[in-house]
């Protein structure tokens, strides 16, 4: 029986041991999706325990904020919600996930968790709830007194060479400016997700079109093309701050053609609070998203769409403590005729930009792998990228079912690798995670007489995937 989590932890041939620990394990991350605060960053925050940096809670400015990962585990052990988001004490959250992570098996929070106490505290001993006490006091001492567990030192600890913040487009970006004046040892870059103006049939849509339009210095925006304008200059904004990537959170793929009328009168109607059908909506939406892209395209930024998400599904739940709290679901999307006529429209202009798209559903791998292969270019390899496995589908099974795919249908060796999509700082090891998986798989395929034995190949794809493919992709 092997021993838990030790140095060659997921790794289960010889092959894949030399290619994580000699080319993969020591590379730089970067982090190229997350949503982490670029103010704690340049604040250089200090948690007072592993409570508030794992779990979260309440904001004094309101909302919430925290794993919702863990979130879930807890509640899945018949956990209380005081003691999940609400007021209970730190201790006594931290208690309860631990019980509830004792109950993990076969999860890959287990695994993240116990990565994380034993590269940022020392910590071998698995967290159950007979040593959550003193692993709570190690770790508080140590979050208190050690120069290298605030938030900057947890980045150099990490390795990090860049982070890819996810920003409304009305944000000031003052954090991230104060930063690049400041930080010279990693990147922080602000990452454009203009859904809120996209959402034109979701509640808020008015008033942030009103805000929107104060960000730009006007009074209101009137039409379709002014959004689209407004939006323009947002993204110069932020392009000017080192922005790599925008980010589309879809609940699916829409494309439907109308005329500027149309969507002028879909934007006027929902401005004045009546009610947009689906066709209307999504005839705005896909000329505010056509806009985009050829934008994005011109100025050299990322589009990232992520879909197959059902948010929100239980609605008291979302009624009390609101969006990002661990209610989201895997959804079925049939929008494969709609994202492919999107990429060939944009692709009739020579407009289509660099393109990653996620799905939340596994089944939609093969499908998403042979569609990019029709709309990849010479710009750059793997122009198009079947985006990493996501959200809940960053487990191992998911990791590999996703590599297994663009290795079918594409080139696993120019995929840009992990991404954390996290609100913690410690999430870091996620990528390691991720590299052993990676490791294992190609070690595998070696070994199992499916690939050469060829030194300079595997060590080229191990680095690509884990750290030069999305450095040169991004252009960082």
């Amino acid at each position: 029986m092997r021993q838990f989590m030790d140095r060659d932890f997921m790794l289960y041939n010889d092959t894949a041991k030399h290619l994580f620990h000699d080319y993969a394990e020591a590379l730089p991350i970067i982090d190229y999706h997350c949503h982490l605060s670029p103010q704690e960053i340049y604040e250089d925050r200090r948690y007072e325990n592993i409570a508030q940096i794992w779990l979260g809670g309440k904001n004094p400015e309101g909302g919430y904020s925290g794993d919702h990962y863990k979130w879930r585990l807890m509640r899945s052990n018949g956990v209380s919600e005081d003691k999940v988001t609400g007021d209970a004490e730190p201790f006594e959250k931290f208690l309860e996930f631990a019980k509830a992570l004792e109950m993990a098996i076969g999860n890959p929070m287990y695994h993240w968790s116990n990565l994380e106490l034993r590269k940022y505290f020392g910590i071998t001993d698995p967290l159950t709830p007979d040593n959550a006490k003193e692993i709570w006091d190690k770790t508080s001492e140590m979050l208190k007194n050690d120069p290298g567990l605030s938030v900057r030192g947890l980045i150099r600890k990490s390795n990090v060479k860049f982070i890819g913040t996810t920003d409304d487009p009305i944000d000031t970006l003052e954090w991230h400016e104060k930063l690049a004046k400041e930080e010279s040892g990693f990147m922080v870059c602000p990452s454009f997700r203009p859904d809120k103006a996209v959402n034109i049939n979701k509640d808020g849509f008015t008033d942030y079109i009103k805000k929107l339009a104060e960000s730009v210095g006007k009074d209101s925006l009137n039409s379709a093309q002014e959004v689209c304008e407004a939006l323009a200059q947002r993204l110069d904004h932020f392009v000017a701050h080192g922005c790599k990537a925008s980010d589309h959170g879809l609940d699916y793929v829409m494309f439907r053609k109308g005329s500027d009328e149309e969507a002028d009168n879909a934007f006027k109607k929902a401005m004045k609070g009546e009610k947009v059908s689906k066709e209307e909506a999504e005839i705005y939406q896909t000329k505010i998203l056509t806009f985009l892209a050829k934008k994005y395209h011109k100025e050299n930024v990322v589009m990232e769409i992520h879909f197959s998400c059902l948010r929100n599904g239980n609605e008291r739940m979302f009624k009390t403590i609101g969006a990002d709290t661990g209610y989201d679901m895997i959804a079925k999307s049939s929008c494969f005729e709609e994202l492919t006529a999107f990429f060939s429209e944009l692709d009739k202009t020579e407009e289509l930009p660099k393109t990653i798209v996620f799905s939340l559903d596994h089944n939609d791998f093969n499908q998403l792998a042979t569609c990019i292969g029709s709309f990849q270019s010479d710009e750059v390899p793997g122009k198009m990228q079947l985006g990493a496995a996501w959200w809940f589908l960053d487990s191992r099974d998911g990791m590999e079912e996703q590599m297994r795919s663009l290795g079918s249908l594409g080139l696993l060796g120019n995929f840009v690798g992990m991404l954390t999509d996290s609100r913690s700082f410690l999430s870091y090891t996620r990528h390691d995670y991720f590299r052993r998986i990676a490791c294992n798989l190609i070690g595998k395929w070696v070994e199992d007489g499916e690939y050469p034995a060829n030194e300079n190949s595997l060590k080229k794809i191990v680095e690509g995937i884990s750290y030069n493919n999305a450095k040169r992709y991004f252009g960082i």
